[in-house]
């Protein structure tokens, strides 16, 4: 299977900015797992971000779902250059694939985790996070089979993120009508129905896909 099938679609690792950082990156002594270790800080950076702000005080949460909406832009730029540094770059290791999916599945749970503890609905946090890990088995279970890595959505990796930072971002508007964290639930429910949605398909694809040989 060629490498490329195993490399999520993605526009912004063709901008020049990405490619800039990326080469820097390359240039330096810096690993592509190590870039990937670093994207688990982020996320949990963002996961407390979350959950502190669902028991700060107005000022204190502002700044706090602000930070959380940053730290999970940096998981998915973390997520970003540690593919372009081992492919690109030429620093792929033999232990490459394991950091390559790892870290992503325990990012996604402390952030919808702690978004979920945040916004005072813990077992939906769980949840999410389960469905959201679920959608990579099934992805990777496919790979397993010898089919391509299925990205699709509705809810992938880059729509949750998207879904939980606009949340975030949204959720500094919630004193104009007196609200309280609806904001998040909405998109932790969001995020939990989509990845049930995206599990389903992908699997129905693999199994067509399978059957078809």
């Amino acid at each position: 299977m060629a490498e490329d099938d195993n490399r999520r679609p993605l526009a912004s690792r063709n901008a020049g900015w990405a490619r800039s950082i990326a080469r820097r990156l390359s240039a330096a002594a810096v690993t592509p797992n190590q870039i990937s270790m670093a994207s688990m800080a982020m996320a949990a950076f963002a996961g407390a971000g979350f959950w502190l702000a669902g028991l700060a005080d107005a000022g204190l949460r502002a700044a706090l779902l602000l930070a959380a909406a940053l730290f999970c832009q940096l998981r998915l730029l973390c997520n970003l250059f540690d593919g372009m540094v081992a492919i690109e770059g030429g620093k792929q290791a033999p232990d490459g694939p394991f950091w390559n999916e790892f870290p992503d599945r325990l990012a996604d749970i402390l952030i919808l985790v702690g978004a979920g503890y945040g916004a005072g609905v813990p077992a939906l946090g769980w949840a999410a996070a389960g469905l959201a890990v679920l959608t990579a088995y099934t992805r990777e279970l496919g790979r397993a089979c010898g089919l391509p890595a299925d990205f699709s959505g509705p809810m992938a990796k880059q729509h949750r993120m998207a879904t939980i930072t606009a949340a975030a971002v949204l959720s500094l508007l919630e004193p104009l009508w007196y609200g309280h964290n609806e904001v998040l639930v909405f998109a932790l429910w969001l995020i939990a129905a989509g990845a049930a949605v995206t599990t389903l398909r992908r699997a129905a694809t693999a199994v067509r896909a399978l059957r078809a040989r």
